[in-house]
């Protein structure tokens, strides 16, 4: 028999992959959002409302995969107790209808944000694993950890399988609406126009597929067994990498304004994702081809 798994924020960015990525491994999906997703049964509603959530999770679902959330880092210090309200309040919720319904499995969407500035470790480059304590400083990593949490001790209480996957930055198609860094070097680039970058642009990132965040997330759902896993790219680059990506990607020529780098930044972001690759997880798209494959989505028409 298939698995059926409610996939939460289905219509968003990550969401829509998610959904496709299960149905590729014979999985049933349905949904729950804020708007309906075109292909997969959705409760429209904010799950901060308890009577969604309560139609959302019923009795004949196998997993659950928890993507709604508050994710702006900027927004959760200018709206700290709205992303408690959704990050940790209805992530709450949603365990707790988990347990009373029999619900097998719950995979949250966590972030290595629940560490924080790890420093430059004893390799020198401050390689984060799941080992590290956890250390957020903002209130996004610290809804993130409490998530985390929550998830710990429904595991060990109940006996719910609750792998909490910590994903670094998630590009591809789908993020036009997003302001991270890629999105911003292609409206960049569609627009004619340069980007900021602080600093030398020597700092290093993670940057995880749409594509492969979501098949991780999907044997997540499927098997992979309770506690954090790190899903990324497996390569950090640099800011001027980026840069020099996005234009071979678009032609254009993208100019860079250096600003001093703002404070409080980390200098890298190196992930380990030998936990996953032992799960079965392999990162499979170069930044060259990633970058490519969002551009579309910015590109002006002809």
């Amino acid at each position: 028999m298939s698995s059926r798994v409610l996939v939460t924020g289905v219509n968003g960015f990550v969401g829509r992959h998610v959904a496709a990525a299960l149905r590729g491994l014979g999985a049933e999906v349905v949904g729950v959002d804020r708007t309906a997703h075109p292909d997969v049964p959705t409760v429209v509603g904010d799950l901060t409302d308890a009577a969604v959530r309560d139609a959302a999770v019923t009795a004949d679902v196998d997993a659950v995969v928890h993507l709604a959330a508050v994710t702006s880092v900027l927004g959760s210090v200018e709206r700290p107790a709205a992303t408690t309200a959704l990050n940790v309040v209805a992530t709450a919720g949603l365990l707790e209808l988990c347990r009373e319904r029999g619900v097998g499995a719950f995979v949250l969407a966590s972030t290595n944000a629940v560490v924080g500035d790890v420093g430059a470790g004893v390799d020198g480059r401050g390689t984060i694993t799941e080992e590290l304590p956890l250390r957020p400083l903002t209130p996004y990593g610290a809804t993130k950890a409490a998530g985390e949490m929550l998830l710990s001790g429904y595991a060990g209480a109940f006996g719910l399988r609750a792998p909490a996957v910590r994903l670094t930055n998630v590009y591809g198609p789908g993020m036009r609406a997003k302001d991270s860094f890629v999105p911003r070097l292609l409206r960049a680039a569609a627009a004619g126009e340069g980007v900021v970058v602080y600093g030398d642009g020597e700092q290093r990132r993670d940057l995880v597929h749409v594509s492969d965040a979501a098949r991780g997330l999907a044997q997540a759902a499927l098997g992979w067994p309770s506690g954090p896993t790190i899903v990324g790219g497996a390569t950090s680059y640099t800011v001027n990498e980026m840069v020099a990506a996005a234009r071979e990607a678009t032609g254009a020529a993208i100019p860079v304004e250096h600003q001093p780098a703002r404070p409080g930044e980390m200098p890298a972001v190196v992930v380990d994702v030998a936990r996953a690759r032992s799960l079965g997880y392999a990162p499979t798209t170069s930044l060259a081809a990633g970058m490519a494959s969002a551009w579309p989505d910015f590109r002006p028409a002809p």
